[in-house]
């Protein structure tokens, strides 16, 4: 069974910088598809971006092209997601996921069957 923890949430002024990690423990392959998720108060759950282990193959949200950067250390099995240009809009608590099952790109929430409990990223005006 895969455990997830997601770190490196906070508050943060508009334009800046966050960068969250998701460390996995238990047995995780490089082949697992790991994706990001937020979910804002009163909101349903949104996939932000997607990364496939094995290739490094990468979706993003429209809402976040351009601005975030999802990629992963198989060796320390880490994933992370780079936030720049933060927006007031980015505020959610933010959610990691893995699945062993996939090999292809989703952003899908119900596609992933491991998540982490979240972290919350508050990006102020």
């Amino acid at each position: 069974e895969v455990q997830l923890v997601a770190s490196g949430g906070g508050l943060v002024q508009a334009g800046g910088s966050l960068r969250l990690s998701c460390a996995a423990s238990g047995f995780i392959s490089d082949d697992y598809v790991r994706g990001w998720f937020r979910q804002a108060p009163g909101k349903g759950r949104e996939g932000v971006s997607c990364i496939i282990g094995s290739d490094g193959s990468t979706v993003y949200a429209d809402a976040v092209k351009c601005r975030f950067n999802i990629f992963r250390d198989n060796a320390k099995s880490t994933g992370y997601l780079q936030m720049n240009s933060l927006k007031p809009e980015d505020t959610a608590v933010y959610y990691c996921a893995v699945e062993s099952n996939l090999r292809s790109l989703t952003t899908r929430s119900a596609d992933f069957g491991s998540w982490g409990p979240g972290t919350q990223v508050t990006v102020s005006s």
